[in-house]
């Protein structure tokens, strides 16, 4: 009698008598320590590099002559051409491989961390900064489309949640470094330390990242990733978290690219206690990795309601003019922020059941895309009429998040209504 199938995946050609099926990672065992520690740790390099000069903004700005609003397209042009080039190279990773496509990405974005230091002019540092955010784009999503292929579909949240939460402390720490470095030795030094701190964490992903076992790859067809994404637009739900995940990263890209300019205009900080500012983000690593526990306890839209009201109240909370209010504002911010991008990020992962590169892909595109507004805009609002002007753009997009939370609510009681007149009859 031939055995019963389990559901497990089969390695194609090996004998299910002499070769086990692996199992998705999950909680507890050793590949799932090693692999969360591997994306960590990429998690870290990604934020520490994309934002790198973020913190710098001031320097950069004297440094060049330039105002806010020209010294914040080395943030924007990072982000947006992370935005532009997360979807070619989704693509690219279903083809050759998750762990293929994040090692090159790592490789190149560590390399041009090391070049950007020594940009002669700000034109080429924005250049630079470009190039560096395209190659940055091999590896979040990615890493989302790798974590749903090997992790257990219970623990996907909290996966991701750890992935999201090293964003946090590559965001965290590599501000801080940069602060100090910066005002001990110029902005450049700063921006070779993030490098360095970079090239470190690369190392630790290549060495702990376990191999992929459930990738099968597929033919590079334009036309299929055409269908693949076209299916992803046409998908409500889909559409609904991009969109949530792009008006929450205006919020955070206009608070953190301006926040340091009126700390110095403001409080005459040095650069060093304006990078300080950021060990908020330490209140973004609990938030985010408690996002799964918080999703079991409220359910998705529940939780996205207590982040987006969280945020709401920490803008409203930065506009004192007490240094202490504003610290706080800033906590509530970055841990509304990190909850609910969380939750977005892994909703879009576990609704995608094709496609999930591109699933991701489409997202990441979204919220980066954001990223790139809100920093552009929060920096021209800055400088037109001063940080009222910056907390209205970023309310504005709180506004737009909670509109697509009710639709969603509503269009989830009008779906369950005939349903439940159906089992009634």
């Amino acid at each position: 009698m031939p055995p019963a199938h389990t559901g497990a995946p089969v390695i194609p050609g090996a004998s299910p008598l002499s070769f086990p099926a692996p199992e998705p990672h999950s909680p507890g065992r050793p590949g799932y320590r090693r692999m969360s520690l591997a994306l960590f740790a990429a998690g870290l390099a990604t934020f520490a590099l994309l934002y790198s000069t973020q913190a710098l903004l001031p320097a950069v700005s004297a440094g060049f002559g330039v105002t806010a609003g020209q010294a914040s397209w080395t943030v924007s042009a990072a982000t947006g051409a992370l935005a532009l080039f997360v979807l070619p190279l989704s693509a690219l990773s279903e083809r050759f491989g998750r762990t293929r496509m994040m090692t090159w990405s790592m490789v190149i974005a560590v390399a041009l961390g090391l070049l950007v230091p020594f940009a002669p002019n700000l034109e080429w540092l924005i250049v630079l900064r470009a190039v560096q955010g395209a190659a940055i784009a091999g590896i979040p999503a990615s890493a989302m489309a790798y974590l749903a292929e090997e992790v257990r579909p219970k623990a996907l949240v909290g996966a991701i949640g750890l992935f999201v939460a090293g964003n946090s402390i590559g965001g965290m720490s590599g501000r801080i470094v940069t602060g100090w470095a910066a005002q001990a030795w110029g902005w450049r030094a700063g921006l070779l330390t993030v490098g360095l701190m970079s090239l470190a964490c690369a190392v630790a992903f290549l060495v702990l990242l376990p191999r992929a076992r459930f990738f099968r790859p597929a033919s590079l067809n334009p036309r299929a990733v055409g269908r693949t994404v076209a299916g992803h637009l046409r998908d409500p739900l889909l559409l609904r978290l991009y969109g949530i995940g792009a008006l929450f990263m205006t919020v955070f890209g206009a608070v953190y690219t301006v926040v340091g300019f009126r700390l110095v205009d403001e409080f005459s900080l040095g650069q060093g206690v304006v990078g300080s500012v950021f060990l908020v983000y330490l209140v973004g690593t609990v938030s985010s990795a408690a996002a799964g526990r918080l999703v079991a306890r409220a359910g998705r839209r529940g939780a996205l309601y207590l982040a987006v009201t969280t945020t709401a109240l920490g803008l409203l909370l930065s506009l004192a003019d007490s240094l202490p209010a504003i610290l706080a504002g800033l906590v509530l911010i970055t841990a509304g922020f990190f909850a609910g991008h969380a939750v977005a990020s892994a909703a879009v992962s576990r609704t995608a059941k094709t496609g999930r590169a591109q699933a991701s892909a489409l997202y990441q595109s979204a919220y980066y895309l954001g990223s790139s507004a809100g920093g552009t805009l929060g920096a021209l609002a800055y400088h037109a009429s001063g940080w009222a002007a910056t907390v209205g753009i970023a309310l504005l997009a709180v506004l737009g998040v909670v509109s697509i939370t009710l639709y969603g609510t509503h269009a989830a009681r009008s779906e369950r209504r005939p349903m439940a007149a159906a089992v009634a009859r």
